[in-house]
């Protein structure tokens, strides 16, 4: 089939992949839930224990944040790796690849699946689990017999409240989306598994990387003597915007290279 995109013939390929992706991606949701209402369960503040406030006298509900960086990373991931691994089962391969839809309308079923669908998903799934914890708490705050103590705010009102969240959280809007094009590329990139292999990848390239960045700082700054000044807030933003377009381009790039392979894969 020629590489080109029709849209009814793209929807009637989303519909068929949700009857195929759809039942395991349900099911990841539901241990999604559980697993983000275990571990709030777990950790909010209880009457019946002893340490309940942070250094600033209100609620302790700083667990929430590495949960959801962790958890989130954890889950996009996985969706992201199990996307095209039928495509390591030559008999179940052939029927993929024989589907009647363009590679260019596949990929793109892919990256809406992955990246787009599994994001808004987990994010809506913490977002509610975190504002019914919420209020709940904030419902029961007279038993903390705490005379000064403050109502707690749900974590997006938080992050949505305040400049500087608002401000990082714009610098690192692409890293969701880089994670979900690696473990994608690792889905179809490699025959068994996906997630392990890809992940050690990563591993190993990272390490590369922070190798020769600091193997090549110390020849820069060799026999020279350091200069140190005040920075200015203007200069973090330029490294932080300077991350932001190399983490987009790279997402890009990994993005074009799992099209080029799944292209392969249809020849």
């Amino acid at each position: 089939m020629n590489n080109t995109f029709n849209m009814n013939r793209f929807g009637l390929l989303l519909k068929r992949q949700w009857l195929e992706f759809g039942k395991i991606y349900l099911i990841s949701l539901v241990v999604l839930l559980g697993i983000v209402v275990g571990f709030y369960s777990y950790n909010i503040p209880s009457p019946f224990k002893e340490s309940n406030f942070d250094y600033n006298g209100n609620l302790d509900m700083r667990f929430r944040y590495p949960l959801f960086l962790i958890l989130g990373f954890v889950f996009i991931s996985i969706v992201a790796s199990s996307y095209f691994n039928i495509l390591a089962h030559k008999s179940r391969a052939i029927l993929e690849l024989m589907t009647p839809a363009s590679v260019f309308e596949k990929f793109l079923a892919g990256v809406i699946y992955t990246a787009l669908i599994s994001l808004f998903s987990y994010l809506l799934i913490f977002y509610l689990t975190d504002l019914t914890f919420v209020k709940y708490l904030n419902g029961h705050l007279n038993a903390f017999n705490h005379q000064d103590i403050r109502k707690v705010e749900s974590i997006t009102y938080e992050v949505f409240t305040d400049e500087g969240y608002r401000k990082y959280c714009g610098y690192f809007f692409a890293f969701p989306f880089l994670i979900t094009s690696i473990f994608l590329l690792g889905s179809i990139y490699f025959n068994r598994f996906h997630y392990i292999k890809t992940a050690l990848s990563v591993m190993i390239f990272i390490g590369l990387t922070v190798y020769m960045v600091v193997k090549f700082s110390m020849w820069i700054m060799k026999d020279k003597v350091p200069y140190h000044h005040i920075g200015q807030n203007h200069e973090k933003d330029w490294v932080l915007l300077l991350l932001l377009l190399i983490t987009s381009v790279v997402t890009i790039i990994v993005w074009t290279i799992t099209y080029l392979r799944l292209k392969e894969k249809e020849v």
